[in-house]
C-alpha cells in the first residue's frame, strides 16, 4: 500500500504545480472578461468542492490521498475514487494547455 501511497503523492505534486499555472492562466483570461462558468468540474465528477479554478480539486485530492494513508486498511472503493479523481485532473489539465 505504501508503495500507491508514493505514487498517488507523485502524482500530486505534479498536478499541483500544473494547477498552478492553469489558474494563473484562467485568472488571466477572467480578467479579459472570458471564463464565464460556474465550476470546472460536473457534480456528477465525484468532487465534493465546486471551485473556478484547480487547485481546491487538487488540494481535494490531497485530503483523499491522506485519509488512505492513515487508514489501517485499504479501502478499495475509495482509492478506486481517489485515482478516478486524480485521472480527472489530469486530462482536463491536459486539455486546457
Amino acid at each position: 500500500m505504501q508503495a500507491v501511497i508514493t505514487q498517488l503523492n507523485e502524482n500530486l505534486k505534479l498536478l499541483y504545480r500544473q494547477a498552478l499555472d492553469a489558474d494563473q492562466k484562467l485568472d488571466e483570461l477572467h480578467r479579459q472578461g472570458h471564463g464565464k462558468f460556474t465550476a470546472l468540474f460536473q457534480a456528477e465528477a465525484g468532487f465534493q468542492v465546486e471551485a473556478k479554478r484547480f487547485k481546491p480539486y487538487v488540494l481535494e485530492v490531497a485530503a483523499d490521498v491522506a485519509a488512505l494513508a492513515e487508514s489501517q486498511e485499504i479501502d478499495q472503493q475509495h482509492l478506486a475514487q481517489t485515482v478516478q479523481k486524480l485521472q480527472q485532473l489530469h486530462n482536463l489539465l491536459a486539455s486546457f494547455k
